[in-house]
């Protein structure tokens, strides 16, 4: 199968955007994925999804936008419900198998939908990381991806997100995985802002499902924050956690948010062509 042959959806939750191919022939290479998901030379895309119907309902492939597949990506994971609903696979609720487990989709609006999820295994753990000749104290979880959440006390529009981000995101004291790594700010009990720098794509994304949760569950246990709350995100859009705690853990959640279709096209072979690196390099 040729690029020339590959249709494709463009999709965003949030402000995450994603590459979707529904049922192709073969799953894209790890190389045509990164050189599609490039920025400014080709598609561009925080990362790529591949969609198929089975008997539970769907499931999907999730891969970085550096071409490496992921257990998870929640907002990934609510456009692909939005694909499934708008391509007559399901009603209003469908069930997405994921590299993490089966999850629980609905609609919950006219270009939202809501993906319920398991609990935490684990509590935020506190851990300090040194970078920049200083030591930062966040709390690192798992939300079906690792994630180290940052309290900023400041305006999140003078947080360091460029500059601490990639010494974070690779500290050793994440192990060999890293983390995503997320600035986050509870003006109120029940609202949240957050700015997340995301390993694989390495780079700040305008929305991250899974650190929302992350930032929302430290929150929680750290008793600053209660549910329901409303997160803030870079893309300019809001995404509603729902559920219930006890004891300062999360017992069940979910989140809704924007998921919209933004474009169907057929991905020509100039998108697989990667540049020379420049000059300076």
């Amino acid at each position: 199968m040729s690029a020339a042959a590959v249709e494709y959806f463009k999709v965003s939750g949030g402000g995450n955007d994603f590459i979707a191919l529904i049922e192709p022939e073969r799953l894209p290479s790890a190389g045509e994925i990164a050189a599609w998901c490039r920025r400014g030379v080709s598609l561009g895309a925080d990362g790529l999804f591949v969609l198929r119907r089975d008997t539970a309902g769907a499931r999907m492939d999730y891969f970085n936008a550096d071409g490496r597949p992921a257990a998870l990506c929640i907002n990934g994971t609510r456009c692909a419900a939005r694909l499934a609903f708008e391509m007559g696979w399901a009603g209003d609720q469908l069930t997405i198998t994921t590299g993490a487990g089966p999850l629980r989709a609905r609609r919950s609006g006219a270009t939202a939908v809501g993906l319920e999820l398991g609990p935490p295994a684990d509590p935020p753990r506190e851990l300090a990381a040194q970078a920049a000749g200083q030591s930062y104290r966040g709390h690192f979880l798992e939300v079906g991806v690792p994630h180290f959440v940052l309290l900023w006390p400041e305006s999140l529009a003078r947080a360091p997100v460029a500059e601490l981000g990639p010494v974070l995101r690779r500290h050793a004291v994440f192990g060999e995985r890293g983390a995503n790594v997320d600035f986050v700010r509870f003006p109120r009990p029940e609202r949240l802002e957050i700015r997340t720098f995301e390993r694989g794509v390495e780079a700040e994304t305008l929305a991250c499902g899974s650190g929302v949760l992350a930032a929302a569950a430290t929150g929680v246990a750290l008793g600053i924050a209660r549910l329901p709350l409303t997160a803030s995100t870079g893309g300019g859009f809001e995404m509603e956690v729902e559920g219930e705690a006890a004891g300062g853990r999360i017992v069940r959640w979910s989140l809704a948010g924007d998921a919209r279709i933004l474009a169907r096209g057929t991905i020509q072979a100039d998108a697989s062509a990667a540049p020379a690196a420049p000059i300076w390099s």
